[in-house]
């Protein structure tokens, strides 16, 4: 809560940037309610269909990098801006779409635009404002926007029950256009020069240094995470039935998980002020492969799937966080820009792959073969996380303590 007090101007612009992620995340998760719509009236299957999902993934991968430039150029705002823009006429190509063709293209638009406006935008604004403070803020936000699903969902239920799912994609557009695209132009901040966009060039040196030294460190650890949480997340009912829980039991334990992980994501904001994003890592990362381990070893007790989902819930919200402010610990203000354009490459694409990778492994292997590849990779990702935090910044280490 410390940021609250330190810079009164983060709360005006957590509040545009929570409003207009809401949106933007909840509207793009349209398949998840009308799939089946979707599918009847296009002549596709149920699969097709969100395959959109991993279009959307892949293409905010390849886009990112290459809008790096404009963020760093123009700011988060004004690319936000445009961004929000070109998702209107994703909608409206949604909306009138007879064929596969002109679905997948929507979601190409939906996949350039959300490189743009979709979460590594908003990190980047919060940068602009707080720099290494933005911590707490960006933890702020993922705790509000985690809720988009429960918003959305009902929301999209509603809309295409009286409108149609062709209706509800009209809607969002107008959404777009008279709720985020306003709050973006007349809201949203300029760009401002943090505190340590004028710290001493010795030590804007030493941190620019040795955050290239460990790129390739962070993305690992970045792009294994999400591989894992996007996957599991997808696939986790189907999980929950192959350890043997019936499906209505499934679904009733694997409700629980969205509320573990919001308030995990709480947790970690309340103390935001006192540690870093390596840190938080560090200790929601180790859950991972115990609550693995766990129920690879338990052969499906009801009690074992439990404390599954407590521990995996709970690391998944956390790591989320981490994932987000890791690069906060080593770039500074200019260098945080790029850095998060790059990593989403991989980070997206990864997220695109995980969860048919995983439903395959499913269903070619059962459970283990899933619990088995996630644990592998849970457990690189701590003994990186592990060398990330020997190679912290000096300024970064004194904040973390």
């Amino acid at each position: 809560m410390r940021f609250l007090k330190s810079d009164g101007r983060l709360i005006g612009i957590l509040l545009v940037l929570a409003i207009t992620q809401l949106i933007a995340w909840g509207t793009i998760g349209l398949p998840a309610i009308v799939g089946r719509d979707l599918a009847a009236d296009l002549g596709m299957s149920l699969p097709a269909v969100f395959g959109g999902t991993s279009v959307l993934y892949v293409t905010m991968g390849l886009c990112a990098p290459w809008l790096a430039r404009a963020f760093a150029r123009h700011g988060a705002r004004k690319v936000m801006m445009v961004g929000t823009v070109l998702t209107v006429p994703g909608f409206v190509l949604l909306s009138v779409a007879r064929e596969p063709v002109l679905y997948f293209a929507a979601w190409t638009i939906f996949g350039v635009a959300g490189s743009a406006t979709l979460s590594t935008g908003a990190y980047i604004m919060l940068n602009e404002i707080a720099g290494r403070q933005a911590k707490s803020a960006i933890g702020a936000l993922m705790l509000v926007t985690g809720l988009s699903s429960s918003i959305f969902w009902p929301t999209t239920s509603f809309l295409s029950g009286h409108l149609g799912w062709r209706g509800t994609c009209v809607v969002y557009a107008a959404m777009l256009i008279l709720v985020s695209l306003p709050l973006y132009a007349f809201a949203a901040p300029r760009r401002i020069v943090a505190k340590d966009e004028g710290a001493a060039p010795a030590k804007r040196a030493e941190v620019a240094r040795i955050a290239r030294s460990t790129f390739g460190l962070v993305v690992s650890a970045v792009t294994l995470n999400a591989f894992v949480n996007f996957g599991l997340n997808a696939v986790f009912i189907e999980l929950l039935r192959a350890e043997g829980l019936a499906p209505a039991q499934a679904i009733a334990f694997g409700s629980m998980l969205g509320v573990i992980q919001v308030s995990a994501r709480g947790l970690d904001f309340l103390g935001g002020g006192r540690w870093d994003g390596i840190t938080t890592g560090l200790v929601a990362g180790t859950a991972l492969p115990v609550a693995m381990l766990l129920l690879m070893l338990s052969e499906g007790a009801t009690w074992a799937v439990a404390v599954f989902i407590l521990l995996y819930g709970a690391g998944s919200g956390a790591m989320a966080v981490a994932r987000a402010t890791i690069p906060l610990v080593f770039y500074d203000q200019a260098e945080f820009t790029k850095a998060m354009s790059m990593i989403a490459l991989p980070l997206n694409l990864a997220s695109a792959i995980s969860p048919p990778l995983l439903a395959g492994l499913l269903t070619q292997f059962g459970s283990r073969g899933v619990l088995g590849l996630t644990f592998v990779f849970s457990c690189a990702t701590v003994l990186i996380l592990v060398l990330l935090g020997r190679r912290r910044p000096h300024i970064a280490a004194a904040t973390a303590t």
